[in-house]
């Protein structure tokens, strides 16, 4: 008897655990984290991002002469950290980054396109996209400079 209440505490044990681990996946999922894919995905969508900045005239004299793995390094922290991924964003915060660039609204609505363009590139649902740029639209304020 003690031999099978031991394999039933043994069974209950492995199926409690499971149950934690297909709820922290569930819970991962949620995340718009994982439902951008991950950081893969969203290292991906980065570099496109990039891409598209570097091809664009109307901001790309912003980024003569930054560091451009660092800028991708710092964009994925950021994109991953404000979608609920498990990254540190190890930048320094918009307001300072920015400070003296004389960004304006017409500048980073320029970004904010090249962005749409390549999420559109890699299908992102129209939910997820929302609730991305929702995650930066706040850091508009800290950006663009007011003239």
């Amino acid at each position: 008897m003690r031999a099978v209440n031991g394999v039933a505490a043994g069974i209950a044990i492995c199926v409690s655990l499971l149950a934690s681990a297909s709820h922290a996946q569930q819970a991962q999922e949620a995340r718009l984290y994982g439902r951008l894919g991950g950081k893969p995905a969203i290292t991906a969508v980065v570099d496109d991002f990039v891409g598209n900045v570097a091809a664009d005239s109307r901001i790309n004299g912003f980024f003569a002469r930054t560091d451009i793995p660092r800028l991708k390094q710092l964009l994925v922290e950021q994109i991953c950290a404000g979608s609920g991924g498990p990254c540190t964003y190890t930048g320094r915060d918009m307001r300072s980054a920015h400070a003296g660039m004389g960004v304006s609204e017409a500048d980073l609505t320029a970004l904010v396109e090249d962005l749409v363009k390549t999420l559109d590139k890699f299908k992102v649902p129209q939910r997820e996209k929302q609730e991305l740029l929702s995650v930066l639209g706040p850091m508009k304020t800290d950006i663009v400079s007011m003239r």
